[in-house]
């Protein structure tokens, strides 16, 4: 398997280059002398600031590149210029990991590609970007860069302040939902955890419909705060983190996005190494 990152089309400015730029023509008109120790000055900051880590690259444990193009996307803005994110797909994995054996059989990738990319030395954090958090712990026994999974961090996300919370989720698998509950229990949160809820039809073809999708997950949502008492949502899918977006708006109580949650805690790494 090569790594092959995605890399976000947003366009990227260095502040610090423009500033140095300036600086160093105001400098030459002041003296040329002064200009030239200036322009040496200006080369070791630049240098010092290429050796920061602030790249974040984003591992789905799919084969799906729309959905690691969106999910690299929206990590991207959250980052908001403090950290580059690539986007890696797992090109061994089906499209959609919907069993725990899916997961487990998607393991071994994301194992492989984060190894790899913990290898460039401008890596700062790896997300797993996926919910059940394939290969999470195997990697980080593998690598020395911090590692987080987009489910155990919106676990965290949503238990903030002892909030009661439910997941929404598009895989209906009885062993994949009873998966939620046990890391729930793992992490201390059994006691906020109401459940799950599932969507009906098939995933896949909501998968395929924007407004179906949206549609599902708003009422699967508004079951969990209705009926369950939740004062928080987790969306139980990195691919969904874009429909949360759409439909957050429509709800008193908050979403928990996945990947949003994984990378506010890369970016903290990031922010620490600069």
């Amino acid at each position: 398997m090569s790594y092959r990152p995605y890399r976000s089309s947003r366009p990227k400015f260095s502040a610090g280059r423009r500033v140095l730029a300036g600086l160093t023509m105001l400098v030459f008109l002041l003296t040329s002398c002064a200009g030239a120790d200036d322009s040496t000055q200006g080369d070791s900051t630049q240098s010092s600031t290429s050796e920061t880590a602030n790249t974040i690259v984003l591992i789905n444990p799919n084969s799906n590149e729309d959905s690691t193009r969106s999910m690299a996307d929206l990590a991207e803005a959250e980052a908001d210029g403090v950290a580059n994110v690539e986007g890696v797909s797992n090109e061994d994995a089906p499209p959609l990991l919907e069993t725990p054996q899916d997961m487990e059989e998607a393991a071994p990738g994301v194992v492989e590609l984060g190894v790899e990319a913990a290898e460039d030395e401008n890596v700062a954090a790896i997300i797993v970007s996926a919910f059940s958090d394939p290969g999470l712990e195997e990697l980080r026994e593998e690598v020395d860069v911090p590692v987080f999974g987009i489910g155990e961090e919106s676990f965290h996300a949503a238990a903030q302040d002892d909030r009661k919370f439910s997941i929404a989720t598009i895989t209906p698998d009885e062993d994949l939902v009873e998966s939620f509950q046990e890391r729930a229990e793992s992490f201390g949160y059994s006691h906020l955890y109401q459940g799950v809820r599932v969507t009906p039809g098939d995933p896949d073809e909501l998968d395929e419909s924007p407004e179906e999708l949206d549609a599902a997950l708003t009422e699967a949502v508004q079951e969990s705060i209705s009926s369950e008492g939740a004062e928080a949502v987790i969306m139980g899918g990195g691919p969904l983190s874009e429909p949360a977006l759409r439909i957050e708006e429509e709800f008193e109580e908050p979403l928990v996005v996945p990947v949003i949650a994984a990378t506010d805690e890369a970016l903290d790494v990031v922010n620490e190494t600069e």
